[in-house]
This record gives structure tokens, C-alpha cells and sequence, in this order.
């Protein structure tokens, strides 16, 4: 492979200055980044440029490998291991292009993906940043078949809707102007989970304006093996966020009511999965304490039901769940 330096000046060299930087961190990627990489060659909008950075990754001879095909249409940058935060930044700061599309290496984008979301940019100069939905697709159970179906964006985007959830981001299907993430000031790299969560809630603070649309335009791989996998950790980290901004951000009484709001949401999560996880494990003591704990929040009638089976006949309970789950499962499998 060409060094940095070199592939570099041999994209400048290639091309005018492209409209479009596409950024791609690379980390244990060598399974699927050809099939990333395939899928933004076979864009209809060709203004852009391709910066993968491998981030002190452990398979750099397999990943260099699987890039050779691609060497002189990429720019390719080394360093070491900083997280997906470090390499995106450092992909951010070498970009040429106005806008900054991010590519995670599993993922892939339709032919269109570009076209539509410049399009959407072009025609809105004063928006910041774009977002589209994704099908889903990967070795985990999915219960939705795109992202927006399990976390729709309702009304317009603004760090209230971020913090609630009503508009909830895919990088993989994020495009935005590079000066916006660097006013932002980047991606956080002490965060290796939700690290885009916090760039986003601190650009729309900042006043800056995003927007979304739903045709589905990209393909985001779900895998055990990725850093979303772990439910607890990507809670624990979205808890880091808000107190990050609590700490951080000059916010109004409501906003800072919000942010306890969805501590405490978040600390509900945490105890419904553990909860769910000891019944499974049949620790059903801890399970209903844990269950006891998320409904303060949650004040659900069917919690009330689980909490009462659990004390009461917690076999039933649990041969009952199995049932359950066998049925989803079967539908699942019939849907596909």
C-alpha cells in the first residue's frame, strides 16, 4: 500500500476538489469493507473522494489485502488504535469536500444514496445536516426490517427530540457539512459507544439544523461482533452523554429537566434488560428486584402482572415466555 502522503497527492492529483468526502473507519474490517467500498463506487454522484482509516487494526494485512483493488480510488491513512472517534476525526480533517458522508466499514449504501441526500442539501443550503432510513440485515434477531422502523424520527430534529429519542441518527446514513462537525467540535474520542449521539445533540445545540428523510437508502449490518451489540454498555454510554452535557452545555431549566428525565429512563433500561436476563437465567429473586427497580419508572401495568407471576409461579411464568418467544421467532422466520 501507498503511504498516506503519497495516495493523498495522488487523489489531488486525480481530481478536482470533490463535493464529497466519504469517510470510512476501518477496525477488524476486512470481512466486509469490500463490499462498503463497492457499494460507493457504484454511486450515480460521482463527486467524491474515499478516505478509509485503519485504525491500528489487527487484520491490516487481510484489510490491505481487501483494499488493493480499490488503492488508487481511495486515500488511505494508518494510525494507531484511537477508536471509531479518532479515526472518523482524522478522516474528517484530511476530507477536501463540503459535505462529510460517514460509511461504517459493515455497512453499505443503495446506488442512490449520494444523489438523494446531496440533492437535499443542495436544495437547502441553510441545513446542516441529512439523514436517511436503512435496511437492516446481519446475524442478530431483528425484529424490524429498516432502523426507522424501530426508532422513527417524529416532527422536526432539535436537541430536545435527540434527547428524547424522537429523532434518532444512523451514521451510515448521515451526511453533513464538514464546518458544522468542526464547529461541533468533532466526534468525542474518550467514547467508543454513542460517540455520534454526542456529536449530534452538541451540533443541533449549537443551533445547528438537521433534518431527515425516510426512503431507505442504505444497508446497516447488525452483528455480534459490533460495539452496539452490548444493550448495557450502549445504555451505560448514552448515561455518559447526558452527563457529559449536563456538565458541559449551558442549558435552560427544561432542557436540564429533560436530561434527569432520561437519566432516570435510562437506568430503567438498564434494570428491564438485567430483569429480563436473570428470569432467563432463572434468578428470579434478582429478577424481581431488578423488574421492581425499572417500573419506578416505568409504572406499567404489565410489569405489575410479571412482578406478581414471579412471586406467585415463576415456572409458569417462564414456560409461558418460552411459548412466547418460539412464536415470535416462527413469524420472524415466516417474514423473511
Amino acid at each position: 500500500m501507498e503511504s498516506p502522503s503519497s495516495n493523498l497527492s495522488k487523489a489531488e492529483a486525480s481530481s478536482a476538489t470533490p463535493l464529497v468526502s466519504v469517510v470510512i473507519p476501518a477496525y477488524n474490517a476486512s470481512e466486509y469493507i469490500a463490499e462498503a467500498l463497492d457499494s460507493v463506487m457504484a454511486q450515480t454522484f460521482k463527486n467524491y473522494e474515499v478516505i478509509v482509516v485503519n485504525d491500528g487494526s489487527p487484520d491490516t494485512e487481510q484489510l490491505e489485502r481487501a483494499l488493493e483493488p480499490y488503492k488508487d480510488r481511495i486515500i488511505y491513512i494508518k494510525q494507531k488504535n484511537r477508536g471509531p472517534s479518532g479515526a472518523r476525526n482524522t478522516a474528517i480533517r484530511a476530507a477536501r469536500g463540503e459535505y462529510i458522508a460517514m460509511l461504517d466499514s459493515d455497512d453499505a449504501w443503495l446506488p442512490a444514496y449520494l444523489a438523494e441526500q446531496v440533492r437535499i442539501l443542495s436544495d437547502n443550503p441553510d441545513l446542516d445536516m441529512i439523514y436517511a432510513d436503512a435496511w437492516l440485515s446481519g446475524d442478530a434477531d431483528l425484529p424490524h426490517r429498516t432502523f426507522m422502523e424501530g426508532a422513527p424520527s417524529r416532527g422536526p430534529v432539535s436537541f430536545e427530540s435527540l434527547l428524547r429519542y424522537d429523532s434518532s441518527i444512523i451514521t451510515s446514513g448521515a451526511v453533513a457539512k464538514r464546518q458544522t462537525l468542526i464547529d461541533a467540535g468533532l466526534f468525542d474520542e474518550a467514547f467508543i459507544r454513542c460517540e455520534d449521539f454526542d456529536l449530534w445533540i452538541r451540533v443541533a445545540h449549537r443551533g445547528g439544523k438537521i433534518s431527515y428523510q425516510k426512503q431507505i437508502l442504505a444497508k446497516h449490518r447488525a452483528h455480534a461482533a459490533s460495539l452496539a451489540a452490548d444493550t448495557v454498555k450502549m445504555v451505560e454510554s448514552q448515561i455518559e452523554v447526558l452527563k457529559k452535557a449536563q456538565r458541559t452545555l449551558p442549558l435552560t431549566d427544561e432542557q436540564r429537566k429533560l436530561i434527569e428525565t432520561q437519566l432516570a429512563h435510562c437506568a430503567a433500561q438498564i434494570d428491564l434488560y438485567l430483569g429480563k436476563q436473570y428470569f432467563h437465567e432463572g434468578e428470579f429473586q434478582l429478577a424481581s428486584e431488578a423488574l421492581r427497580r425499572a417500573n419506578v419508572f416505568y409504572q406499567s401495568i404489565k410489569l405489575r402482572v410479571v412482578l406478581w407471576f414471579l412471586r406467585a409461579s415463576p415456572g409458569l411464568l417462564r414456560f409461558a415466555d418460552r411459548a412466547r418467544r418460539n412464536i415470535s421467532r416462527a413469524r420472524m422466520a415466516r417474514s423473511r
